[in-house]
């Protein structure tokens, strides 16, 4: 029962974050680009959003080097609300939940595959110190 648990877990946070990645493959990353030359970073440091939005949530679901994978799933979200969501960490949205609940499931539920590992289900199997 708990391998059926991490499964679900990681494909769905593989999966929602995965379809984040396939948006900015069509639509590209000039977005954080601007963001990270705003911040005074390297606007090139962007495409690493593809590292943590396509590469990583993939491995997740398949279940290769899963727990490397879930943490940098994990920076991706940190890096993320840093640039992006700063201004609404402590808002409520309309609905009174917070304004950034998407992102704490997102970071937190990967934080939890990480320590979880990938289970008995996965392509990596459940040895290994990184799945």
């Amino acid at each position: 029962m708990a391998s059926g648990g991490k499964l679900l877990l990681r494909v769905l946070i593989g999966a929602l974050v995965l379809l984040h990645g396939i948006a900015k493959l069509k639509t590209g990353v000039g977005p954080v680009m601007g963001m990270l030359a705003q911040q005074g970073l390297p606007p090139e440091l962007a495409y690493f959003v593809y590292v943590g939005e396509v590469v990583a949530p993939v491995m997740m679901i398949v279940g290769i080097w899963t727990r490397f994978a879930a943490l940098l799933v994990a920076c991706n979200m940190v890096v993320a609300v840093a640039l992006a969501h700063i201004p609404q960490l402590l808002l409520l949205n309309d609905q009174g939940g917070w304004a950034l609940e998407l992102q704490a499931m997102f970071l937190f539920g990967a934080l939890s595959v990480m320590m979880l590992g990938a289970g008995r289900y996965s392509a990596g199997g459940a040895l290994g110190r990184w799945n």
